[in-house]
């Protein structure tokens, strides 16, 4: 023999075969697996589990080289050194603060060292603040530098940690260690915080979000028949809600909310938005073209609506006439009719004035055509003129009224000079002989009112002419012609 075995294998010394096997030393590593199979090497070997089924040196050596034997009694056939001990190789690699602690810390002296607790609680559990309550996978939330490096992946439970909840402490929300059954409605955690006073409920996320409280996410068109749009998009909760609860079932009317706003003081519809839009009251968009019997053009696009509304919408219906609000502008003193629109535009009472004068009783002819309006008409009340040619020319009147008002009888509109009048058809006296040379005035010398009207006979003009002094009547025609007195023809 080559020497004493060790002192473990002191009893197997006697008979070789329980470690070797004649002339096969190949099989001296079964009958040590065999003999060794009830600390699990051999198991370690055939699954490459353990120190025994992982290190790379091992599973190529046989077992007497790293365990000589026949060395004496008191050699250490073992050969282990903790300072060299490649534990990366075992089934429980050494990281973070594992690295530098003893090996007694974890393998107890006497005891296997296979038999080492490979779970964290197994070495920690009495510095395990959950007390257990957490289970004993700690390696799930925290690392092996150290323990306050925690991790824990929240968004595998049924409360997901978005926004400002993923800072915050666990100890917050988890007092005294307690994980199951923590609450997750809001009001549970923010009740002191909520400024509604519960007036809104305890579901704070359904208009909040976890970013801060300030950060609204309700969404008020998707959940109420109220889309909030312009304004109302920045008004507050309690601006609409005073007091009361999102179940308080509110008006949607503007007036509600808003009448005392209303500059019109109800003299307009309810229906604001027919107007105004959300974003501010000014400017005002209703389609007065389109959705009344009225358009608005020229001036009256400037006028404001309290111009011609004067008193509430249901007390009072407007007129479409002009006359209907501009009766007291009438400088015509209705004289021309309620329809000011024949004669003026929308634009303004002066600008663009039209008037067909030929339609009226008084067509505008010759001069009369370039004469400005205001020669005859020295007030607006255009229908108070007078139609005659002397309520205008009477100054002009060369004859002195002696041949009647009725200047149109002789002169035309294009001129005093040009004149006609023929008194053969126009009168019952045709003038002919020296009559045809005698001025007006001859036979008409006294004014006259109306159309002259003078007698035919020859003694009513030349009785005192008249040598026979009417002792042949006056009848002068019997005997002498119109040319000359002289013109004497004897009656007999």
């Amino acid at each position: 023999m080559p020497g004493p075995v060790a002192k473990a294998h002191a009893d197997l010394e006697s008979d070789c075969s329980k470690c070797h096997t004649a002339f096969k030393r190949a099989e001296q590593d079964s009958l040590c697996l065999g003999c060794h199979d009830h600390q699990a090497i051999a198991a370690d070997v055939r699954a490459k589990t353990g120190f025994h089924g992982r290190a790379p040196a091992v599973g190529a050596a046989q077992c007497r080289v790293c365990h000589p034997e026949h060395k004496g009694r008191d050699a250490d056939i073992v050969g282990l050194d903790p300072s060299s001990f490649p534990h990366d190789s075992t089934d429980y690699p050494l990281r973070g603060a594992h690295e530098r602690i003893a090996c007694e810390s974890c393998h107890e002296s006497g005891a296997n060292r296979r038999d080492a607790p490979a779970d964290c609680a197994g070495c920690h559990a009495s510095d395990d603040p959950h007390a257990g309550k957490l289970g004993r996978d700690c390696a799930g939330c925290h690392g092996e530098q150290r323990w306050r490096e925690a991790r824990f992946n929240h968004a595998d439970t049924k409360f997901p940690l978005e926004g400002r909840h993923s800072e915050v402490a666990c100890a917050l929300c988890h007092a005294g260690e307690r994980y199951e059954g923590t609450p997750r409605d809001c009001a549970s955690c923010h009740q002191l915080n909520d400024v509604h006073r519960g007036r809104f409920g305890r579901d704070c996320a359904s208009c909040h979000t976890s970013s801060r409280w300030k950060t609204k996410s309700f969404d008020h068109a998707r959940k109420t028949r109220f889309p909030l749009t312009g304004k109302h998009a920045s008004a507050s909760c309690d601006a609409c809600h005073p007091g009361g609860s999102l179940d308080q079932k509110l008006a949607m009317d503007c007036l509600s909310c808003h009448r005392g706003d209303d500059v019109h003081e109800g003299r307009n519809p309810a229906d604001c938005e027919s107007c105004h839009g959300t974003s501010a009251w000014k400017p005002a968009n209703f389609d007065h073209d389109r959705r009344t019997e009225f358009p608005l053009r020229g001036a009256h696009r400037e006028v404001s609506c309290e111009s011609c509304h004067t008193k509430p919408v249901h007390e009072q219906k407007l007129g479409t006439s002009c006359a209907s609000c501009h009766a007291s502008d009438d400088v015509h003193r209705t004289q021309l009719g309620s329809d000011c629109r024949r004669c003026h535009g929308e634009v303004g009472w002066k600008q663009a004035v039209r008037f067909e004068h030929d339609l009226a009783r008084f067509p505008l002819l010759g001069l009369h055509a370039v004469v400005a309006c205001e020669e005859c008409h020295s007030t607006p009340a255009y229908r108070d003129t007078k139609q005659a040619c002397a309520a205008c020319h009477e100054r002009q009147d060369t004859h002195e009224s002696r041949l009647g008002p009725r200047c149109e009888l002789c002169h035309t509109p294009n001129g005093w000079k040009i004149w006609k009048f023929d008194h053969e058809t126009q009168t019952e006296f045709p003038l002919r002989g020296a009559h045809t040379d005698l001025g007006c005035d001859s036979c008409h010398v006294e004014p006259v009112a109306d159309a002259p009207k003078l007698a035919s006979s020859c003694g009513a003009c030349h009785e005192d002419e008249d040598p026979h002094r009417g002792s042949f009547g006056s009848s002068c025609e019997r005997c002498h012609g119109e040319q000359s007195w002289r013109d004497v023809r004897i009656v007999r």
